[in-house]
C-alpha cells in the first residue's frame, strides 16, 4: 500500500548527475542515527541484525554443547547434575534449531534477495522490523529463563506427557511453549515477506524463468514455512492450554493422546530440516557457478527438484515415529517416502558436481567449505537413507546414531554452506578485500573436529548408547569413544573461534577493494559495496537469466541512472512491482519510512506472552487490544486521499500506484496470511478427527446448543453479504459506510454467539472431545472478531478518504477475511455435531 502522497509530477528531477542522484536517494532512504536506529526498517539493517543476533545465539548454543560434551567425556561424571543437564541439552537443541538456523537464513534472505532480484527493499519493511523484534524478545525470554534456572527441561521436542503439568510443574515448559511461539511469529512474518517480495518485486523483465536460482530456493522455503510452522504453533497453544487451564488434549486418562503432540510437532519438524537445508543449497547454487566460471547446469531440473523436495517433505513426519506402534501399511508408505526424497536432493548434488567438473574451477576459501559440505552432507544423507528403513530405524531409534545423523545433515547441510556464504559475501558487507590468514586453519579445525565428534557417535549409537542420558557406566565400552568425541567438540569450537577472530580482523584491517572481487554474474554485485540503503540508483531491465549478467557494465549503467525510477520524487521511497509470471512492471510501490511502531507492537505482543507465562491472565486481553490498536496505527500514514493515475517510471513507461491495482503486495500478503491460518485450522481439524478415532467416549451430547450453530452460521452469511455489498457500492462510487457498519456489527454478533457456544460446552476439563469443541469454537470466534475488526478498520479508512472505487484494497481484504471466517464455521460445526454423535453413542 502506498504512503500518503500527492501527484505533483513537477518534483521529478531527471537531470541530476550520478553523484547528486546518489546523495538525493541516500537522503530519502537513510535511517536516522542515535535512538532513531531503533526505528530502522531498511532491509540492509534488518538483515544484518538478524544474522548478527543468530550468530550470538549460535555461540550460546555452542557453549551449551561444550558443557554437554564435558559431562559425557568420562563415565559416571558429576560435572553437571541430571536436572541441569536436562535444561542444557533442551536449550542446546532449542537455540540451534529455533534461534540460530532459521533466523540465520531469514537474515541472509532479507539482506540478499532484494539485491539479487533488482529491488530496493522488501515488500513490507515494517513487518520485517516487527519480526526482528519478536525474534529478539522471544529469544531473550528463553535465555533469561535459562540464566535464572527456569529453562525448559523436557527436550527441544517437548514430548508429552513428560512436558505436561503433571511431570513438568513450574514454568520451565511454559517458557519453551510461549517463547518459541513468540519467535515463530517472526518466522511466519518472514515467510509472507519473502513470498510477496519474490513474486511481486523482481526487476522488470525478470520472469520466473529468468529469476536467479536463489530466488527459487527461497520461494519454496518460504512456502514451506507458511505451511510448516502452523502445526507447531497449534501444538504449542494446545499444550499451553492444557498446562494453564487443564484442558486434556494430550492426557490419555481423559480422552487425549500424547501421540497427537508428536504428530503436530513432526508435521513441522521434518519439513523444518528441508526449510534449513534449502536456503543453504541456494547459497551453493549461487556460489558454485561463480567459482566454476560457468552457468549452473540443469537449471530447470534443479527448480523441479526444489519444488519436489518441498512437496515431499510434508509426507515424511512419521519417519520420526516408526517405533510408536503405527500400522504396517503406514510404516511402508512413510519409509518409501523418506527414501524417495533423496532423489531431488541427488539431482541438485549432481548438478553442482557437474557444474564444477565442466567449468574452470577457481579454488578459494569459500570453496573449502563447499568441499566440506559435500563430504559431511553426503555422509549424513546416506545414514538418512539407512534410518528411513524401518528395521534399521527400530534398532537405532533414540540412540546416538540418530544424534550423529542429525548433526551431519544440519551442520553439513547448513553450517558449512553458511560459512562459505560468509566468506563469499563478506566483501559485500565490508567493502574490503578478504585476507585469509586464519581462514585455512579455522576450516581444518572445524572439519576435523566435527568428524571426530560426530562420526564416533555413529559408533556409540550402534553400540547401543541412548541419547539424552547425562551419565553412563564405565563397563559398556563407550568410554574412549566419548572422550575422543568430546575432544573433537572442543577442536570444532576452536575452529569457530578462529572464524570469529578472522571476521573481526577483516572488518578492521583488510584493504578496501572494488566491487565484485569474485567476478560474479549476479545482481548483488552491480552496486557499491557496502550497499547503499536504496541498493540501486536505477532499477535494471533484465532480458536474460539473472545469474549470467555482465555485472560490471550493468553496475556502471545503473549508477549513471540508466534504468527505471532513476530520479527522486516527492521524498518517496519508490520501487517497482511486476507481474508475477512475466516480470513486466505493473505498479509503483511506495514504501514507508522508519517507524517506532514495529518496536512498540512487538513489546505489546511480548507483554501478551509474558502475561500467560506469569499467569496474569487479566493482562493478556489488554495486551492483545494494544496490539490491535498499534496495528491500526500502522496504516495511518499509508495510502492516498486521491487517485494518482499513471506514474512515470522512466524509459517512456508509466504505471499506477500499487493501491490502485488489484494484484498488489498487500492483497497477496493477506492471501498468504489466510493460507497460514487455514493450515493451522487444518491441523486442528486433523487433531480433532485423530482424537475422535483414537479415544471416543463421553457422558452424552452437548446440551443447550440447538440454536447456536444455526445462529452463528446465519450471522456469518450475513457478514459475508454485508462485505460484498460494501465492495459493490464502492465500485459504483457509492458510499459503503452503512454496509461496513453492518459488517462490523454482524462480525461482533457472530463472535458473541460463538462465545455463548463456548460457555455452553460442559466442563471441558473432563474429556478431550469437549476441550476440542472449545478449541474449534475459539478459532472461529477469533476469526469472526478479526473480520469485524477489519470491517471497522476499512470504515475508518473510507471516512478518512483513503478508499475509492479505484483504491479498494481495504474492502477486498474485508471480503476475503469475512468469507474465510464464515466458511471456517462449516467444518467446525460439522465436526462438533459428529463429536456429539460419537459421544452420545
Amino acid at each position: 500500500m502506498t504512503e500518503h502522497t500527492t501527484t505533483d509530477k513537477s518534483q521529478i528531477d531527471k537531470t541530476l548527475s550520478p553523484i547528486a542522484l546518489h546523495k538525493a536517494l541516500e537522503k530519502i532512504w537513510a535511517t536516522p542515527g542515535g535512538w532513531g536506529r531503533l526505528a530502522a526498517v531498511n532491509h540492509n539493517i534488518l538483515g544484518q541484525r538478524f544474522m548478527v543476533l543468530a550468530m550470538i545465539f549460535f555461540a550460546i548454543g555452542g557453549i551449551l554443547a561444550m558443557l554437554i560434551r564435558a559431562q559425557l567425556a568420562t563415565p559416571d561424571s558429576a560435572f553437571i547434575g541430571p536436572d541441569l543437564y536436562n535444561q542444557i541439552f533442551t536449550m542446546h537443541g532449542t537455540v540451534m534449531m529455533f534461534l540460530f538456523a532459521i533466523p540465520m537464513f531469514e537474515g541472509l534472505a532479507m539482506y540478499m534477495l532484494p539485491k539479487l532480484l533488482g529491488a530496493r527493499d522488501l515488500a513490507f519493511p515494517r513487518l520485517a522490523a516487527y519480526g526482528f523484534w519478536c525474534y529478539l524478545f522471544g529469544g531473550t525470554i528463553l535465555i533469561v529463563a535459562m540464566v535464572a534456572g527456569y529453562a525448559p527441561n523436557a527436550g527441544w521436542f517437548m514430548y508429552t506427557p513428560l512436558s505436561s503439568g503433571t511431570y513438568t510443574p513450574g514454568i520451565n515448559a511454559d517458557v519453551w511453549l510461549l517463547g518459541i511461539t513468540f519467535v515463530e511469529i517472526s518466522a511466519v512474518t518472514a515467510a509472507i515477506e519473502l513470498i510477496v517480495t519474490i513474486l511481486k518485486m523482481r526487476a522488470p523483465g525478470m520472469s520466473l524463468t529468468r529469476m536467479p536460482i536463489f530466488g527459487w530456493y527461497m520461494l519454496v522455503t518460504a512456502g514451506m514455512m507458511l505451511l510448516g510452522f502452523p502445526p507447531l504453533i497449534l501444538g504449542s497453544i494446545l499444550l499451553e492450554m492444557e498446562r494453564a487451564f487443564d484442558l486434556p488434549f494430550f492426557d490419555p486418562t481423559r480422552g487425549g493422546d500424547p501421540l497427537l503432540w508428536q504428530h503436530l510437532f513432526w508435521l513441522f519438524g521434518h519439513p523444518e530440516v528441508y526449510i534449513i537445508f534449502l536456503p543453504a543449497a541456494g547459497v551453493l547454487s549461487t556460489m558454485i557457478p561463480t567459482f566454476a566460471r560457468r552457468q549452473l547446469i540443469a537449471y530447470n531440473a534443479i527448480v523441479v527438484s526444489i519444488v519436489a523436495m518441498g512437496f515431499l517433505s510434508f509426507g515424511l513426519w512419521v519417519h520420526h515415529m516408526f517405533t510408536v506402534g503405527i500400522p504396517r501399511m503406514a510404516l511402508a508408505f512413510f519409509s518409501a517416502a523418506s527414501a524417495l526424497v533423496t532423489i531431488p536432493t541427488a539431482v541438485q548434488i549432481f548438478a553442482w558436481i557437474g557444474t564444477l567438473a565442466s567449468g574452470r574451477t577457481k579454488f578459494d576459501i569459500p570453496m573449502l567449505y563447499v568441499v566440506g559440505f559435500f563430504i559431511v552432507f553426503v555422509c549424513g544423507g546416506l545414514t538418512g537413507v539407512m534410518l528411513a528403513m524401518v528395521p534399521f530405524n527400530t534398532q537405532t531409534h533414540d540412540t546416538y546414531f540418530v544424534v550423529a545423523h542429525l548433526h551431519y545433515v544440519l551442520i553439513g547441510g547448513f553450517v558449512f554452506p553458511m560459512l562459505a556464504a560468509l566468506y563469499y559475501w563478506l566483501p559485500h558487507f565490508t567493502g574490503r578485500r578478504s585476507v585469509y590468514r586464519l581462514s585455512v586453519p579455522a576450516f581444518w579445525l572445524i572439519l576435523i573436529g566435527f568428524n571426530l565428534t560426530f562420526f564416533l557417535m555413529y559408533l556409540t549409537g550402534l553400540m547401543g548408547m541412548p541419547r539424552r542420558i547425562s551419565t553412563y557406566p564405565s563397563n559398556w565400552g563407550w568410554d574412549w569413544l566419548n572422550l575422543l568425541s568430546s575432544f573433537g567438540a572442543f577442536l570444532t569450537a576452536m575452529g569457530f573461534a578462529l572464524v570469529l577472530i578472522d571476521i573481526v580482523m577483516q572488518f578492521k584491517f583488510a584493504r578496501r577493494a572494488s566491487r565484485n572481487p569474485w567476478k560474479a554474474r549476479t545482481l548483488e554485485w552491480a552496486m557499491p559495496t557496502p550497499a547503499p540503503a536504496y541498493n540501486f540508483a536505477a532499477i535494471p531491465q533484465i532480458d536474460k537469466r539473472a545469474d549470467d549478467l555482465d555485472v560490471n557494465m550493468l553496475g556502471r549503467d545503473l549508477a549513471g541512472g540508466q534504468g527505471y525510477l532513476a530520479f527522486p520524487r516527492a521524498d518517496r521511497q519508490e520501487t517497482l512491482g511486476v507481474d508475477m509470471m512475466t516480470g513486466e512492471p505493473d505498479q509503483v510501490i511506495i514504501l514507508p519510512k522508519p517507524s517506532f511502531l514495529p518496536l512498540w507492537t512487538a513489546l505489546a505482543t511480548g507483554t501478551f506472552f509474558l502475561a500467560f507465562l506469569f499467569k496474569l491472565y487479566w493482562l493478556a486481553p489488554v495486551a492483545a487490544l494494544c496490539v490491535v490498536i498499534l496495528l491500526f496505527c500502522w496504516t495511518r500514514p499509508l495510502g492516498a486521499r486521491q487517485n494518482m493515475g499513471a506514474i512515470d517510471i522512466g524509459r517512456g513507461k508509466a504505471v499506477p500506484a500499487d493501491g490502485e491495482v488489484k494484484d498488489n503486495v498487500t492483497w497477496l500478503a493477506n492471501l498468504c496470511a489466510i493460507t497460514c491460518s487455514g493450515t493451522l485450522y487444518t491441523a486442528l481439524l486433523f487433531g480433532s478427527l485423530y482424537l475422535t478415532l483414537i479415544t471416543p467416549g463421553q457422558n452424552g451430547p452437548m446440551p443447550a446448543m440447538n440454536w447456536i450453530p444455526m445462529g452463528a452460521l446465519f450471522t456469518g452469511l450475513l457478514g459475508m453479504a454485508a462485505a460484498r455489498k460494501a465492495q459493490w457500492l464502492n465500485s459504483q462510487n457509492q458510499s459503503p459506510d452503512l454496509s461496513l457498519v453492518i459488517a462490523t456489527g454482524i462480525g461482533a454478533l457472530t463472535t458473541l454467539i460463538l462465545i455463548v457456544g463456548i460457555v455452553a460446552v460442559p466442563d471441558p476439563k473432563t474429556h478431550a472431545n469437549l476441550a476440542l469443541r472449545v478449541a474449534l469454537l475459539t478459532y472461529c470466534a477469533i476469526h469472526a472478531l478479526v473480520a469485524a475488526s477489519l470491517a471497522f478498520h476499512a470504515l475508518l479508512r473510507w471516512r478518512g478518504g483513503f478508499v475509492s472505487a479505484v483504491r479498494a484494497t481495504d474492502l477486498r481484504i474485508v471480503r476475503a477475511w469475512t468469507d474465510y471466517a464464515g466458511f471456517a464455521q462449516l467444518p467446525a460445526w460439522a465436526l462438533i455435531l459428529m463429536l456429539s454423535g460419537v459421544v452420545g453413542s
